[in-house]
């Protein structure tokens, strides 16, 4: 059990609830009536974390909710076999509802606890394009009406690993249609371009003005992230598929980012969030947290934000292609307002604990629908070439 206080909050119950589009929600109760909210999605993968939060809830029942680093640390170190997607992302949404509740005794915001703020609010980026990028100048143009000042969207559809350079032109050509309607635009490769490819679209883009390039090549090449970095002059990002402060370490030491972009639902939660900012700091690489996930992870991600000088702009999922016009980033609140966008920005939360209140009912409900329709969890799209090799998607 974790350590004792006089005015400890016993965990008497965590449940987690499978909700459309494709989110993992928790909750955790604790006995004296304390309830936070965290959200442990992992896009492909929902039913590996029920599993692990099969674990953890025989594990941390009726543990002190204030321990929060005590319990993380139990939770990633003693069970041996550690980290990794699956576990670190039960973990992330242990620790954010941990967070929460702690907030919420206190009677002040998350932010508060990790610091205070050195903002006011957070730039935001909505999403265009989808998987297949068509029609950006209109989708930018949306955006731009509601409030965006940036956007973000894949660079390729699924390409080979060396293919025609001709596959690479329109990538350029609709960043400059974004670019024509005064916006910032992030380039997403994810990890759908290999190393011959990567480089010569890095360098088409590197006169564009792009605010940065995601995810060239994939996350088990760090050095030849740091190759990249040399070549090109644009920012280059990375970080969704890295789980802990220890995967970053070899691209921090390696001085292959500029950008860390770890996921607050993967990387560990709030904990493990804020420690890899202030390493990202120690490396002068800015904080731009992936988060194309549902509203607690925004609010986690945003806390985190307000307090961290090198955080510098936020990923938003409302109306991202996954989501649906009954399931989407303001779907599951009570008060939508709290994420309204306004001149590129957000408004830093100022309720205790993540500073959203959750519509419990309706999640409920739709995770009870979702149950009893036996409708199948989110997967990614696998993709083929012509050959009928498999692609990265």
């Amino acid at each position: 059990m974790s350590l004792k206080t006089s005015a400890s909050s016993f965990i008497s119950k965590i449940e987690v609830f499978r909700v459309p589009p494709r989110w993992l929600f928790v909750r955790i109760e604790t006995a004296d009536g304390f309830v936070g909210w965290g959200e442990s999605t992992l896009e492909g993968h929902t039913e590996a974390i029920e599993g692990a939060f099969a674990d953890l809830a025989q594990r941390f029942l009726g543990w002190d909710a204030d321990g929060i680093e005590d319990i993380w640390q139990t939770a990633y170190r003693a069970r041996f076999y550690r980290g990794g997607p699956v576990l670190m992302s039960a973990l992330s949404g242990l620790d954010i509802a941990l967070w929460d509740i702690k907030g919420k005794k206190l009677g002040v915001p998350v932010w508060q606890l990790l610091g205070g703020k050195v903002r006011d609010r957070v730039r935001v980026y909505g999403w265009i394009g989808g998987d297949h990028p068509s029609a950006v100048r209109e989708a930018a143009r949306e955006r731009k009406e509601q409030g965006f000042t940036a956007v973000k969207m894949n660079a390729t559809e699924a390409l080979a690993w060396l293919d025609s350079p001709e596959l690479l032109k329109g990538t350029v050509e609709r960043v400059r249609e974004v670019r024509a309607l005064g916006m910032d635009v992030g380039v997403d490769f994810h990890g759908r371009v290999h190393k011959g490819m990567a480089r010569q679209l890095a360098k088409l883009l590197e006169g564009e003005g792009v605010l940065f390039i995601e995810e060239p090549l994939l996350p088990t090449q760090p050095s030849e992230f740091a190759d990249l970095g040399r070549l090109v002059s644009t920012p280059i990002a990375a970080g969704e598929r890295l789980y802990s402060r220890h995967e970053f370490r070899p691209y921090f030491e390696g001085h292959a980012l500029d950008v860390a972009q770890p996921d607050v639902s993967h990387c560990g939660g709030i904990s493990e969030l804020a420690r890899i900012a202030s390493m990202a700091e120690t490396y002068d690489v800015a904080l731009a947290p992936h988060c194309p996930l549902g509203p607690i992870a925004l609010a986690a991600c945003i806390a985190v934000g307000v307090s961290k000088l090198n955080y510098f702009i936020q990923e938003m999922s409302w109306q991202i292609h996954y989501n649906s016009d009954d399931a989407d980033l303001f779907t599951y609140l009570a008060d939508p307002s709290v994420f309204a966008v306004k001149d590129g920005y957000v408004t830093t939360p100022s309720g205790p604990g993540l500073g959203i209140v959750m519509n419990e009912e309706l999640v409920r409900t739709r995770a009870k629908e979702h149950s009893r329709a036996g409708i199948e969890a989110w997967r990614n799209p696998i993709w083929r070439g012509e050959d009928g090799s498999i692609r990265e998607w």
